[in-house]
């Protein structure tokens, strides 16, 4: 097989190559430190596209509200990049649902890019490399960059630090009258969608949220006011108009000027998260021993945990 370098990985996804931009996908995934002089490259392409987060508990139809977003796009002439974040199995590592085959009647289309991720481990709904694959997403000259997180229930959080527009689905019918109260969600959506809206018992989750929101329940740092757009995927209703929404909030966000502060937000997150890997990497590397001699006094209770970790650190800075 033969070997690309880093450097015509990253001139493969400029040109918006498909096997490319796979290709330098996996390789930002798997290759740590050896990958960030490529990704430098990719970033500095980045910063056109328009990342939507898709956020919401299990059963609220994310995916099926993906692909009808995927659809809706191509009609008007965009390109989608589509990331699929899925639970991780705990014996491979992978992702357990597999977005990527239950979006399949999109693969054939040259206009749609399909990434499905696992979370291996990290909370908040996203995977650690995420931010790489839609930097990658953006760099290839995809116009949307849909996000669509785990959807676990109380750890959806960090979307808002990827995403320049956030959409929040419910769903009538899971047991509770509105689960994005319950899974803390509530606040972050620039967007509230009900779901599968050609069930009865969706109008009154529809007033519901909008009544939560009169009372000052969602955002409250902006100006934006949040709709609440009923949609049912199956048959395509709401679609158009959700997509006008993202349009709008996108049209929003740059005539007040907030496109700046949050993409300034979203890169403060990940030069922070990007700090912690590499304190974590370079601890577990280099003080191994002095980790074990402070879990020894530590469960001798000569020490606190909090004592234990700066002394780690002093040790870390010294090395």
């Amino acid at each position: 097989m033969t070997v690309v370098s880093p450097g015509d990985l990253v001139a493969e996804v400029l040109a918006g190559r498909a096997t490319g931009i796979s290709r330098m996908m996996s390789y930002a995934e798997g290759h740590g430190d050896a990958a960030r002089a490529a990704m430098a490259e990719v970033h500095r392409h980045a910063g056109r596209a328009h990342v939507v987060g898709i956020t919401g508990v299990p059963g609220s139809g994310k995916s099926t509200l993906v692909q009808a977003l995927a659809r809706t796009l191509r009609a008007s002439g965009r390109t989608v990049g589509i990331v699929a974040v899925d639970p991780s199995s705990p014996f491979s590592g992978g992702a357990i649902l597999g977005d990527r085959v239950r979006m399949n009647s999109l693969a054939g289309d040259p206009g749609v890019f399909i990434r499905s991720m696992a979370t291996r481990g990290a909370l908040g709904g996203l995977a650690r490399a995420s931010h790489d694959v839609i930097d990658i997403l953006d760099a290839a000259g995809f116009q949307m960059v849909l996000v669509e997180t785990v959807g676990v229930g109380q750890d959806e959080v960090d979307i808002v630090q990827a995403a320049h527009t956030v959409v929040v689905v419910s769903a009538p019918g899971l047991g509770d009258d509105i689960q994005a109260i319950k899974a803390g969600v509530l606040e972050i959506a620039d967007v509230h969608v009900v779901s599968k809206c050609d069930r009865p018992d969706a109008a009154k989750t529809v007033v519901d949220l909008k009544g939560m929101l009169s009372l000052g329940a969602g955002r409250t740092d902006s100006s934006w006011p949040v709709p609440v757009l009923p949609t049912s995927a199956q048959n395509r209703d709401g679609i158009a108009d959700l997509v006008a929404c993202i349009d709008d909030h996108r049209h929003h966000l740059d005539e007040s000027g907030e496109i700046a502060v949050r993409r300034r937000r979203i890169l403060e997150m990940r030069i922070l998260k990007a700090a912690e890997d590499i304190v974590h990497e370079r601890l577990v590397k280099q003080q191994g021993e002095r980790l074990s001699a402070l879990l020894d006094r530590a469960v001798e209770r000569e020490i606190d945990p909090y004592a234990a970790a700066a002394d780690l650190l002093d040790g870390l800075a010294d090395s």
